[in-house]
């Protein structure tokens, strides 16, 4: 351990940020972080806990397979029925459920599904398997779209013709206004994702604090990192300030990262997305130009999915929303457990309910 890190762990700097925090905290706030790596690092390190009572930290819609729809899983699932598909895929998605099946269920049953650890992995398996198509099942925000990007052009470039891509990817900021809208939520400030800040900068978040007057602080994922952020917005809610700041500055730059977002740019378009637990939040999706249309998998392949159903009793919709906490539902800890997850939240490592189980009282 670096002193550095070493620092961003030390107990008093934290009760110090815990008590800047209180003394800014002059009324109920609530607070939604919108990262899967920040919610597993609250439940982690106990930072609600930490908290003055009235300071709600919320997880909203910061795991990308949780937010994926049951639509785009059982499409992705129907694709596996096609004769001579391998459908590749990232671990965390094999057992996310659909309306009917899952991943790793068609997998048991003799479908042909792969996990693979990259998109590139994923080109390579086209060009070892001629006779094969490889669908690669692009799942993410503005921190994997980039590399699912690469995959396209690279496959382009090597004229792979047997490669091609189901893009279910999400993009954060429209989403986050959905959430202001929503007034069953009432969200006084957003910790902003870490990861995607590194990619899209603090820029397109502006108009939650210029148009909504609602302020967010993108943040690390050190405890002292989420403290930090916590107190900057307190600060700016108790000065009556409405602003975008950052705190992690060794990772997030005022431009993010240009060379990722043209590669976002010149491979995919704005489209509407269907988010779990929202609904269909247009501009928010990425779909595959019409110059790659070659290695889009919806276009290749001419399949339709059965209707979707959600699933009973699992409240995992709410939670993203953070209008339910995961305790709050009657599958948590129960029928619904990581070893046998049920919904979606408790499936992804960066789920708000498998977060809550592990690192939390109510998982025991």
């Amino acid at each position: 351990m670096t002193d550095l890190q070493a620092a961003w762990r030390d107990p008093e700097l934290d009760k110090h940020l815990v008590d800047l925090i209180t003394q800014a905290a002059d009324r109920p706030i609530k607070l939604m972080e919108v990262c899967g790596t920040h919610t597993v690092a609250i439940a982690r390190f106990g930072l609600r806990d930490l908290m003055p009572p009235n300071i709600a930290l919320l997880s909203g819609p910061g795991c990308p397979v949780c937010v994926t729809a049951n639509r785009d899983i059982d499409l992705a699932i129907e694709l596996t029925h096609v004769d001579g598909v391998v459908l590749a895929t990232f671990g965390d998605m094999m057992k996310v459920p659909g309306s009917y099946s899952s991943l790793q269920r068609e997998k048991a049953d003799g479908r042909d599904v792969r996990i693979v650890y990259s998109p590139l992995d994923a080109v390579q398996l086209a060009a070892d398997l001629p006779d094969r198509q490889v669908v690669f099942l692009g799942v993410g925000f503005e921190t994997t779209a980039p590399a699912i990007a690469m995959a396209i052009l690279t496959a382009a470039q090597r004229g792979l013709d047997n490669f091609s891509v189901l893009s279910v990817h999400k993009t954060v900021p429209l989403a986050l206004e959905a959430l202001v809208n929503d007034p069953e939520v009432a969200i006084d400030g957003f910790i902003l994702p870490g990861h995607v800040s590194t990619i899209i900068g603090p820029e397109p978040y502006r108009f939650l604090a210029e148009r909504y007057h609602v302020p967010g602080v993108a943040t690390g994922f050190e405890p002292v990192d989420v403290l930090q952020g916590v107190w900057m917005l307190a600060k700016q809610l108790h000065e009556g300030r409405a602003e975008i700041e950052v705190a992690y500055r060794r990772g997030v730059s005022a431009d993010g990262n240009p060379t990722a977002r043209a590669r976002i740019a010149e491979v995919f378009e704005p489209s509407d997305a269907e988010w779990r637990g929202i609904g269909v939040i247009p501009g928010t999706g990425l779909a595959i130009r019409p110059e790659f249309a070659a290695w889009d998998a919806a276009l290749r392949f001419d399949v339709t999915p059965p209707p979707p159903k959600e699933i009973p009793g699992c409240q995992c919709g709410e939670v993203l929303r953070g209008v339910t906490l995961p305790f709050e539902c009657k599958l948590f800890g129960r029928a619904c457990t990581p070893e046998h997850p049920i919904g979606p939240c408790m499936v992804s490592s960066e789920g708000s309910c498998a977060a809550y189980y592990r690192y939390t009282d109510y998982g025991r």
